[in-house]
């Protein structure tokens, strides 16, 4: 816990009428941008450390180079998505973009600039441009954290509440009345209750569901899940990317390898020094990340290991370019700027999530989203590099401009009140369960998938979910459920969906997946009675 003042909602009688669900990137954004209106934001971990957006590495993707276009960026997004990008929603984003960097630089970012004074930029895989507007070459995501939360500290319409895992959505109808919460262990053995007329889900994706992960713990689909749970439409589930090149040291989270690596001459060999994605794609390692991500995984899989390499393009300046990295190597006893760096996929990032529109509305009312908790259509079958930090300032500017503008006068109502008691302790440790959970989505439902595996994957959800009575590890299961039912229900390969039965994409599988949870129940259910038959 920070030093910071940590509201205690008991002692607020009238308060604000938003509640942002999650410290990252997206949620303090949209606070900020809502100011001076009055919002709280609750967050699982003290705010910043528990948000994937502080992990990010390379950057932000914005057509603001001499030379490039938001037409060329939309292009290439579009060609990432394999065939399934909402274009409309993706030129939104696009177009809004270097606005929302001018907003980041007022905020405090420092942004890297060239010896002219311009924003530097770089490229990464699957940009035809040098667009990546990025912060010590790899520091850009705790840059922009940092700067964000400096600005939030001391804005006084936005009060933080910091050790608050939100568990359930509180509804009325279609429309959300609120969020319940749970304090961490130690506060209080009771769930709290926050009416409120506007619900902002910002609480990130599902990488925790897999046994490696850049991910943070809380990125465990707790926000997907409820949504779920209230009614919310699903989409694109079964789209979950998994970064090519974590650095395989055991830990977890994994740390990252920055695409900006292999974006600037880095290669990727195997334990016989063969360069192994010249062999795999035109584009070698600067081929689509699922492409780079299958190739690591098959010469992971064969025993042959996978390296990236950067002893030649980057060596000796390694530890001022990408500090970061360089210290997670130096912690492991790696010294990438004379030997290679061993890696391995991890799930990264959730493509699919809670639909949301171009103003970042869900299916339910009352409820907004932003970040990677959502599936906005921007991003298809296959993010591309950078895209991530875009959308979520983008769609997080976007819900703040449309509640001031649907709710302009704040409405004070009583405030915080015990739902509950809690029956979900908190631990630093997975549970066994979850260790299961996590086993299993990582060998049936990963990099790689077939029929077999993703039934047998139904089975032990089904049989979780029928042991389990905590609040949220459900919203895990949940989570969980829906990118196994999307990837039996699509009959394909498309974009970070690999089915190794079913290698080849299909046309009549060019189209978005959207799921409600009787739809994701109904999958489950018949995969796991076709594995007890």
């Amino acid at each position: 816990m920070t030093s910071t003042t940590v509201f205690s909602p008991r002692s607020w009688a009238g308060i604000d009428d938003v509640v942002i669900v999650g410290g990252g990137l997206a949620g303090l954004f949209c606070a900020l941008k809502l100011a001076p209106r009055p919002v709280s934001v609750l967050a699982a971990a003290p705010i910043g450390q528990g948000a994937s957006s502080a992990w990010a590495q390379a950057g932000i993707a914005a057509a603001i180079s001499e030379g490039d276009t938001t037409e060329k960026h939309l292009q290439d997004t579009i060609a990432a998505g394999a065939g399934i990008v909402d274009g409309k929603i993706a030129g939104t984003m696009i177009a809004e973009g270097p606005d929302r960097i001018d907003d980041l630089l007022r905020y405090g970012v420092p942004f890297d600039r060239d010896l002219e004074g311009r924003l530097a930029v770089s490229r990464e895989a699957a940009h035809r441009e040098s667009r990546v507007v990025g912060v010590r070459g790899d520091m850009a995501g705790r840059a922009i954290m940092e700067a964000l939360i400096a600005e939030v500290r001391k804005t006084p319409s936005i009060r933080l509440l910091e050790g608050y895992v939100v568990e359930k959505l509180m509804t009325e109808g279609r429309y959300v009345t609120g969020v319940v919460a749970r304090p961490e262990r130690g506060k209080s053995k009771n769930r709290l209750a926050f009416p409120t007329r506007a619900v902002v889900l910002c609480s990130g994706g599902i990488g925790h569901l897999y046994t490696v992960t850049t991910n943070p713990g809380q990125s465990s689909g707790g926000g997907t899940g409820m949504a779920a749970q209230a009614g919310a439409v699903i989409a694109d589930p079964e789209f979950v990317q998994f970064h090519p090149t974590s650095i395989n040291v055991g830990r977890d989270p994994a740390p990252l390898a920055t695409e900006a690596l292999r974006g600037d001459g880095a290669t990727l060999i195997n334990g016989s020094g063969h360069r192994f994605m010249a062999d795999l794609h035109e584009d070698a390692e600067l081929a689509p990340r699922d492409v780079v991500a299958r190739g690591i995984f098959a010469e992971v899989q064969a025993g042959r290991g996978a390296f990236l390499d950067c002893t030649k393009a980057i060596g000796t300046a390694f530890a001022d370019r990408f500090p970061t990295v360089y210290n997670y190597c130096r912690e492991a006893g790696i010294d990438p700027a004379s030997e290679p760096i061993p890696v391995v996929p991890a799930a990264h990032y959730h493509m699919g999530g809670i639909l949301v529109d171009a103003d970042g509305r869900t299916s339910l009312d009352g409820l907004w989203a932003a970040g990677e908790v959502t599936s906005t259509g921007a991003h298809g079958a296959n993010r591309l590099a950078s895209n991530s930090l875009l959308e979520a300032v983008v769609f997080a500017g976007r819900i703040a401009e449309d509640i001031q503008g649907l709710l302009p006068a704040p409405k004070c109502d009583n405030w915080a009140s015990p739902a509950d008691e809690s029956d979900d302790v908190v631990t630093e440790s997975d549970s066994p369960e979850l260790q299961c959970l996590r086993r299993t989505m990582s060998n049936c439902a990963g990099v790689i998938r077939d029929h077999d595996g993703l039934t047998a994957a139904a089975r032990i959800i089904a049989d979780l979910e029928a042991r389990n009575h905590k609040a949220r590890f459900g919203n895990m299961l949940t989570a969980a459920k829906f990118v196994v039912a999307g990837a039996l229900r699509r009959a394909e390969s498309r974009g970070a969906h690999f089915r190794s039965d079913m290698p080849d994409a299909s046309p009549q599988w060019q189209k978005r997946t959207y799921l409600t949870l009787a739809d994701a129940d109904g999958v489950i259910r018949d995969a796991a009675e076709r594995v007890a038959a």
